[in-house]
């Protein structure tokens, strides 16, 4: 550590996770629509997955400029390729799941199978995979000071997608009949934000 550590420097790192926890906010509110009636041990579960990649994404970034710089440049620009290709995939399953559910509804809402493990990684990649990127804005910085920083962005995001999960729970109760329509169509619209964003910035 040395004296970089400062109010200035955790403002940043805060902002820093801010920013990059958007789309993970978006997409938790998504799996809080999809599942209403989600346990606090779940919600924990899945905002610790999106907190742990953002996290390690930065760190990986610092990590991957300080050695194999020239390798991680030429493939910048997979980036946003491969997060709208996982948030497409996962966003298009679950648009599917939407309207069958409603095609085949009668009185009672339906019953979702819970978000499986394996897409929740899915999603923690695609929303984090960006915050590679962190690691040229965190360059200048020692080992330990980048991990403080990277886990600052992991708290951060930790706190606001418990909050988007929160209310996506809130919202899923009295829209139960949508919501997986609509968790589908958020998850496809942040995948092309990203792509976007990527390509054309």
């Amino acid at each position: 550590m040395n004296a970089v550590i400062n109010l200035s420097f955790l403002l940043q790192s805060a902002m820093l996770g801010v920013g990059l926890a958007m789309d993970a906010f978006s997409v938790s509110l998504a799996n809080g629509l999809r599942e209403p009636r989600m346990g606090r041990g779940r919600m924990a579960g899945i905002a610790g997955v999106y907190a742990l990649f953002q996290y390690l994404m930065p760190l990986l970034g610092w990590v991957c400029v300080h050695t194999v710089m020239e390798t991680f440049t030429s493939l910048k620009w997979l980036i946003p390729w491969i997060a709208f290709a996982l948030l497409g995939w996962i966003g298009g399953k679950m648009l599917f799941e939407g309207l069958r559910e409603r095609r085949e509804a009668g009185e009672e809402p339906p019953t979702r199978k819970p978000l499986g493990w394996g897409d929740l990684l899915m999603q923690g990649v695609a929303t984090s995979i960006d915050a590679l990127s962190v690691g040229f804005t965190i360059e200048q910085y020692n080992f330990g000071t980048a991990n403080l920083a990277a886990g600052i962005i992991g708290a951060v995001t930790l706190v606001i997608c418990l909050a988007g999960l929160a209310l996506g729970r809130r919202a899923g109760t009295r829209l139960s009949r949508h919501a997986s329509i609509l968790g589908g169509v958020i998850l496809i619209a942040i995948g092309f934000k990203i792509f976007l964003e990527g390509v054309l910035g």
